[in-house]
């Protein structure tokens, strides 16, 4: 699943490229994952000019000239390029926009769990999901008091928490295993059971674990955007069976449904 780094990296590449680019034509090939009719879809972005790539959460917001804003929520498999038409298309290409550039900007999705949706900023809060996010993780608002206040109105577990939208927006599976780590917490504590001094060390290992990975990955997109997974940055999730980088303990990992959880028994108590 793409999450915050992932995502800055390729809004500030798309910033970089696609700002002023008119979009000269529209091929639906999967159209499932759009959640507009296709005709409409083609009709209404062909010949409209590309603004700013915002994000917030999970979302991606690429403004239009017409006011109308594309927003892709990319799910677990969404995957973004920007290429030269030349370039071979993936397996399962649900559309390509040809811009006025030469390249194609193009979204591929091997479970189509993804969603595409052409709206007018006051229809942003139909979205599914949109409405019930809560403050980006990244969001100056979010201040520590603020992080703290909103941690307070949850129960339950604390991974549980990081990665529900509704507590702030922007967390993955794969990052709160690397902010949990940092902060020197058992993914499975019961909220109940967090004090306030490890609250405020969540907090701070959230922008610290930003600040650490949004480098590595918007490195990987210099030069091209062919976006694939990358992960091998990571020092806890999915390193089951490895040595923990901070203490040397074996790293566990926990299989739930599609969730796997990777921590420290002996660093995260």
């Amino acid at each position: 699943m793409p999450e915050v780094p992932d995502l800055e990296a390729i809004r500030t590449f798309l910033n970089r490229r696609i700002i002023g680019q008119v979009v000269e034509r529209v091929d639906v090939t999967i159209p499932v994952v759009v959640r507009v009719p296709r005709d409409e879809f083609v009709r209404l972005l062909t010949g409209d000019t590309f603004g700013e790539v915002h994000r917030h959460g999970k979302f991606l917001l690429f403004t239009l000239a017409s006011g109308r804003i594309m927003v892709i929520n990319a799910m677990l498999t969404g995957r973004f390029s920007y290429v030269d038409p030349s370039t071979r298309k993936h397996a399962r290409t649900c559309f390509v926009l040809v811009m006025s550039d030469g390249c194609e900007l193009r979204y591929v999705d091997q479970r189509f769990m993804g969603r595409v949706y052409l709206v007018m900023p006051e229809e942003l809060k139909a979205i599914p999901q949109f409405a019930e996010m809560g403050p980006d993780v990244l969001s100056l608002d979010l201040t520590e008091d603020v992080f703290k206040e909103r941690l307070r109105k949850h129960t339950g577990q604390i991974k549980g928490i990081l990665v529900n939208l509704k507590f702030v927006a922007g967390i993955g599976n794969a990052y709160s295993d690397e902010i949990l780590w940092e902060a020197g917490i058992h993914p499975y504590r019961k909220r109940t059971l967090i004090t306030d001094e490890e609250a405020t060390r969540l907090y701070h290992a959230v922008h610290s674990v930003f600040d650490w990975a949004g480098p590595i990955v918007a490195e990987k997109m210099t030069e091209s955007l062919d976006y694939s997974e990358w992960r091998d940055h990571l020092r806890v999730h999915r390193r089951g069976g490895q040595p923990c980088p901070r203490c040397g303990t074996t790293i566990s990992e926990i299989t739930a449904g599609q969730r796997i959880t990777s921590f420290c028994r002996a660093c995260q108590p």
